[in-house]
């Protein structure tokens, strides 16, 4: 779903600033609701999101704010009731955690690039 600006901010070039929803929600146990991009913005205006994709959980009960980030050469203006954001519920299964000694695998430690040539 989209998320739409209620409020006018200028963002400059390099600039991060919150921008307020609105909108409040309340999830059940076992759903999150992620904070993603638009891909217009990205593409036409450099707009991002530096935390993407954001994680609203469900005990919290305040209004959504989106930060978004100007990767851009140029003023960009939100307009009240602009789209600024999209919002996916997803469910989460929550885990406890273990402390065990980990099996063997054929990767191993390898880290980044280990896997294969690309």
């Amino acid at each position: 779903m989209d998320l739409h600006s209620v409020e006018s901010v200028n963002i400059g070039p390099g600039e991060t600033k919150l921008v307020a929803t609105g909108l409040a929600i309340e999830l059940p146990p076992g759903y999150e609701a992620q904070v993603r991009p638009r891909s217009g913005l990205a593409l036409k205006y450099g707009i991002t999101l530096p935390n993407s994709p954001a994680t609203i959980d469900p005990g919290y009960r305040g209004e959504i704010k989106v930060i978004l980030h100007n990767l851009g050469r140029q003023l960009f203006e939100v307009q009240p009731g602009e789209r600024i954001a999209q919002m996916v519920i997803a469910r989460y299964e929550a885990v406890e955690w273990e402390e065990a000694e980990l099996s063997e695998s054929q990767r191993g430690e390898g880290g980044f690039g280990s896997s294969g040539r690309f």
